[in-house]
């Protein structure tokens, strides 16, 4: 009989912003199949998910993929939802707020992040008391001066590529000492669930190099950029059909919902979206061909292609909940062309 270890990984209930949570069940003879992942159970009241009285909470099963990095090729990582011990969606459960896991609906995420240096508590690359120089040499750089954490971000690449994720590329970012990868999906589900396990991998492989991952949308104050979640999508309409009509048409119908997108676009989005540093302000919404000073960029190449494509959310933050996210924009294109 061969040992498995399965890693168990959930979000928590701390507000206003989750956690990544784990732990590792131990089987026998598993056959690899999403199917055979029991239900399992954890403490809640230690993750601001119950009370100490009645504490059990509920993990349920949802996307299995391998462990490229632990137990000798016998590890998986299972990505999990949480419930109520009567299988009811935990509050706490972004994922079961996607209603229609339309596979017609593509996401692509732009997930950035920054490298922090637990000794300065700065990204990497500042200098304790100071400054690095000014924004404009560190996005796509190259090179010891502009360039830092390299073998950290290629290590989570490859980890990513060897579990079965669809990390489409990654890039040094604007601000030193911070990146960015990109994930595209089918699916709702399948991209919130590929994005919060690239995360986990992200937070496990830095932890071996002793840096911490920060995903808060403004790490840095005053004139640097902030990180965000740019959340590309599109449908068979948007696709096929096309037209400049139908694009502004569904542009248009997100000017009259900011409130249901900003509310779940991540916690103090307010410090990025401020319209500046490649924004637009919280409170107000443009879109534009190549505009990402905008809310909604229309991508040149859907304008080359014949008004068919995709479109880019600009506003997503880098700690916003990809579930809830895909949730919204579902929600609004699906009634901007009904």
């Amino acid at each position: 009989m061969s040992k498995h270890k399965l890693e168990y990984i959930w979000l928590d209930g701390y507000k206003p912003t989750q956690s990544l949570r784990g732990k590792t069940l131990i089987v026998e003879d598993f056959s690899g199949k999403l199917e055979d992942v029991k239900q399992w159970s954890f403490d809640g009241s230690s993750t601001e998910q119950a009370e100490g009285g009645s504490s059990d909470c509920l993990l349920e099963p949802v996307h299995l993929i391998e462990d490229p990095d632990r137990f000798g090729g016998n590890g998986w990582l299972v990505m999990c939802e949480v419930l109520n011990p009567d299988g009811t969606p935990h509050e706490s459960n972004g994922r079961a707020t996607i209603d229609d896991d339309d596979q017609d609906f593509w996401f692509g995420f732009e997930q950035e992040y920054t490298l922090i240096d637990l000794e300065t508590d700065l990204p990497l690359g500042f200098p304790q008391g100071g400054y690095p120089g000014p924004q404009g040499p560190y996005y796509t750089s190259v090179g010891a001066r502009n360039t830092k954490g390299r073998e950290l971000v290629d290590e989570h690449l490859h980890l990513c590529l060897e579990a079965g994720l669809n990390v489409e590329g990654i890039n040094a970012e604007v601000m030193m000492g911070q990146w960015e990868y990109q994930i595209f999906a089918k699916g709702a589900k399948s991209a919130g669930d590929q994005i919060w396990l690239a995360r986990y991998l992200l937070e496990r492989t830095a932890e071996t190099y002793d840096i911490a991952i920060d995903l808060h949308p403004k790490p840095i104050k005053g004139d640097w950029n902030g990180s965000g979640m740019h959340a590309n999508f599109s449908n068979e309409a948007m696709r096929e059909e096309g037209g400049e009509a139908l694009f502004k048409k569904i542009c248009e119908e997100f000017g009259k919902n900011i409130d249901r997108h900003v509310s779940v676009y991540g916690a103090e989005n307010n410090q990025r979206l401020t319209g500046l540093h490649e924004t637009q302000s919280i409170d107000k919404f443009s879109y534009g061909v190549s505009d990402r000073g905008a809310s909604i960029r229309i991508p040149v190449g859907t304008i080359q292609d014949g008004w068919k494509g995709r479109l880019e959310d600009r506003r997503p933050a880098s700690n916003g909940d990809p579930y809830r996210i895909a949730a919204a924009i579902i929600k609004t294109t699906k009634e901007a062309l009904s």
